[in-house]
């Protein structure tokens, strides 16, 4: 196909010369016999002059740990799915074993006429829609039956389209591989004359040829089915035409009795979208049942449970990138698989531009790392602020020490690794526990998820900020079952770590003893007030009335606290203790640099990007990107060898709203003949001015396409301007 030409080029053109208007356009195609020599992955990790001795090594410890990583996301993928497919599998099974039943039962037999269809809520996270059905797709195949097709709205616009997709697919999930060789031949005529009857035969003589099989030759849980039924999966109900839906509906449910389907429609806002869509008449024709899928949120919190807030992995994200990876994720596209992108370009970053990022892996494998360190990266750990920050504190002995002596730098740094790694057990451990009394809290005062106290505990000292003041408030005020069965929550992520945080475990358990002995002791002076109580003698109600406010004003008078107050205080105060003590901020430890992820300023640039931006410093600056000493112009000046597109650009910025095409390209030939002066000998005048308006003509159009300009029919030869303010 040709490109189409604009209103305003036909009307440029018409007044140039016929040698011009006439000029044909050839295609050249490009050589691929010269093909550019590739660079090894590892070289990029190198920063231009210095290169770095251990960027194999790093490029290596990046590749392992992201495999490691990405295996734990496809297993927490499948754990997560597994709910969900269970209760699939075993509604198709039942609709499968409903198809088999010959009942004359009349209500039956209304039912047998409908449709099994299943509506899939997966949410608006449409990203993540394509790696669930190809999940659900495999499962599918492997439990109920090889005939599983999907199909997409942009695939089929019209019922010829739908049913020759379906068709083709259904060609594809043939049982007998044998029997496949011999269908081929048959496929294009199937599919040109494709129907529901071509479909309902064809279904039957594959079914046919699929019993007659020997039956020692080995099958898979679905082909073991007689006549398995057809599951048709459309990925984004909501996206297909009304009409296809329906007229599809009602010819399948005429032949369901000869070609079982069942469909499963993919949704991604509500199910009432069925009902929007299909009219009563066409939705009674389907046996609907509801599934949801995790929500989105959740899926994220499961995702930084088992990948950040644990010790498995060493790599960690600072506050900063932390913080935009969630951005991106809850104001953007709530996707999750966009998120483990994000995470794996924060690894890749961390790993090409931190130089001791080396020592991110295992404890045994660092120290190992640490005792063959070079001279220079001695250097690289004697120059982290982290490190000149604790030599700063250190004796002036011991400061010699560190800065002179290599040996005893390697001993001191593993030990500083090793206290890191440590530091990050209990932190974990401290982190889970506090989000236990403050997730269920009024107003929830430091967030209702854990990812929001994670990143306050990673940007500053939490305890020093008024939220957490009134956390402390709140807690104070918590109820004894409230408060017992939070601390059983903690007891149990205590005993849940192989490692324990010291004799923390033990003093929650003495907690919970002291509040059962409470209970109990609750109970005696009950029992005690009630048998006194009985030897009372009746009063009158302004005598009682008398009797409760001398109670009253006597406790307010005394206020000493009860048992219960007090150690309910103690508890607070040891949540504080834990908390002051173990949730310091990652910058504060020394050598986090080697594990933390800092570069929030180059993640940010490459996951939110700027196009309009990027675009106008491409067209107004090319040697940002081009870096050709050439392109290097004052500002306000046109350098005329720029490219062409470059050239047009500068100069509309100098118009007003309407651009007049033959200003504009006068001076547009200005500017590139000041180049072609030393080769004006080269060509003709007449040549030299065909080209020069030929380049013209494809810059204008590009910046058309662009969206910069269009055209506008107030003036003849002339060209609407669409932006401004330089971007």
């Amino acid at each position: 196909m040709y490109p189409s030409v604009p209103s305003f080029f036909l009307k440029y053109l018409l007044c140039a010369k016929p040698s011009v208007r006439y000029q044909g356009c050839f295609v050249f195609k490009p050589n691929f016999k010269k093909r550019r020599t590739s660079v090894p992955i590892d070289e990029y990790f190198n920063k231009g002059k210095n290169e770095s001795e251990d960027s194999k090594l790093r490029f290596e410890t990046y590749q392992l740990l992201w495999q490691q990583m990405k295996s734990e996301t496809e297993r927490l993928q499948e754990e997560l799915n597994k709910n969900l497919f269970d209760s699939l599998i075993e509604f198709l099974q039942k609709s499968y074993s409903g198809f088999q039943k010959n009942s004359r039962d009349w209500g039956y037999q209304i039912k047998l006429r409908e449709i099994p269809t299943a509506a899939l809520v997966l949410g608006v996270n449409v990203t993540d829609h394509d790696l669930t059905f190809r999940s659900l797709r495999e499962a599918l195949q492997n439990n109920v039956t090889p005939y599983v097709v999907s199909l997409q709205a942009r695939e089929c616009p019209d019922m010829k389209h739908f049913l020759q997709k379906l068709v083709s697919q259904l060609m594809d999930c043939c049982i007998d591989v044998e029997s496949k060789e011999e269908e081929n031949v048959q496929i294009t005529q199937k599919i040109t004359h494709c129907s529901m009857d071509s479909l309902s035969s064809w279904y039957m003589n594959v079914t046919q040829k699929t019993d007659s099989k020997k039956p020692g030759k080995k099958r898979t849980s679905s082909s073991q089915w007689q006549s398995p039924p057809v599951v048709l999966i459309l990925k984004d109900m909501e996206s297909f035409t009304t009409k296809v839906l329906q007229d599809f509906i009602i010819i399948s449910s005429q032949h369901l009795h000869e070609f079982p389907l069942i469909l499963i429609f993919g949704i991604a806002t509500s199910p009432i979208i069925i009902h929007r869509l299909l009219p009563h008449a066409i939705s009674s024709l389907l046996c609907i049942e509801l599934f949801q899928s995790l929500s989105c949120k959740e899926h994220l919190t499961t995702v930084l449970d088992k990948l950040l807030l644990t010790t498995q992995f060493p790599f960690k994200l600072s506050e900063k990138v932390l913080q935009i990876l969630i951005n991106i994720f809850l104001y953007h596209d709530f996707s999750i698989q966009n998120f483990i992108k994000g995470l794996q370009l924060s690894l890749l970053e961390h790993f090409c531009s931190q130089s001791l990022s080396v020592l991110c892996c295992n404890l045994p494998e660092a120290k190992r790392r640490i005792s063959f360190l070079s001279d220079n990266q001695c250097e690289n750990v004697r120059r982290l602020p982290s490190f000149r920050r604790y030599v700063e504190k250190q004796a002036a002995e011991k400061q010699v020490a560190l800065l002179t002596s290599e040996r005893f730098l390697k001993e001191e740094t593993q030990s500083l690794l090793e206290n890191l790694h440590v530091y990050h057990t209990n932190y974990f451990l401290v982190l889970r526990c506090f989000h236990h009394f403050t997730s269920s809290l009024p107003k929830c005062p430091l967030g209702r998820q854990i990812r929001e106290l994670y990143c306050t505990c990673l940007e500053k000292n939490i305890w020093e900020s008024e939220e957490y003041a009134s956390a402390l408030q709140l807690l104070r005020m918590l109820a004894k079952d409230e408060l017992t069965t939070i601390l059983q929550k903690c007891l149990d992520v205590f005993r849940a770590s192989e490692k324990q945080l010291g004799n923390t475990a033990k003093r929650i358990e003495e907690f919970l003893a002291q509040f059962q002995s409470l209970d109990a002791q609750a109970k005696e002076e009950e029992d005690t007030s009630g048998s006194q109580s009985k030897g009372l003698q009746k009063t009158d109600l302004y005598h009682l009335q008398k009797a409760l406010l001398e109670m009253k004003e006597l406790r307010r008078t005394s206020k000493k606290p009860t048992k219960f107050e007090v150690l309910r205080e103690k508890v607070v105060n040891f949540i504080d203790t834990l908390v002051r003590e173990h949730l310091l901020p990652p910058d504060t430890q020394p050598l986090h640099e080697a594990l933390y992820c800092s570069a929030a300023h180059s993640i940010r640039e490459r996951l939110n990007a700027a196009p309009r931006m990027a675009l106008h410093t491409a067209l107004n600056n090319p040697y940002y990107y081009l870096k050709n000493e050439a392109l290097k112009s004052e500002e306000g000046c046109i350098p005329s060898v720029a490219p062409d597109i470059c050239i047009a650009y500068k100069l509309h910025l100098e118009c007003s709203r309407l651009i007049n095409l033959v200003d504009w390209s006068e001076a547009f030939a200005t500017v590139v003949t000041a180049a072609e002066q030393m080769d004006a000998n080269s060509m003709t005048s007449e040549e030299r001015d065909e080209m020069i308006h030929a380049r013209f003509i494809r810059a204008v159009s590009e910046l058309e396409l662009l969206g910069f300009i269009k055209p506008t029919k107030q003036k003849t030869d002339h060209v609407a301007r669409l932006t401004w303010g330089g971007c």
